[in-house]
């Protein structure tokens, strides 16, 4: 499943959620679906933070090693 895929069955269910509640199958798809989701985000979030390069003011690459775990 993509991610907009994902985005639009979470979507899906909470529109259900708030129209009619959902079914305990539904409930534990919807749970699955989002930590995937926040998995994603949170795998992308670092890869972004793991790419930044710092610089100082005269141009010289800091360490720029922090835990991120």
């Amino acid at each position: 499943m993509n991610i907009d895929e994902l985005v639009n069955r979470i979507n899906e269910l909470a529109r259900k959620s708030k129209s009619v509640g959902l079914n305990e199958e539904e409930l534990a798809e919807r749970a699955k679906l989002r930590e995937i989701y926040l998995g994603n985000v949170r795998r992308n979030f670092r890869a972004q933070l793991e790419s930044i390069e710092i610089v100082d003011d005269k141009g010289n690459e800091r360490d720029g090693n922090r835990n991120l775990h």
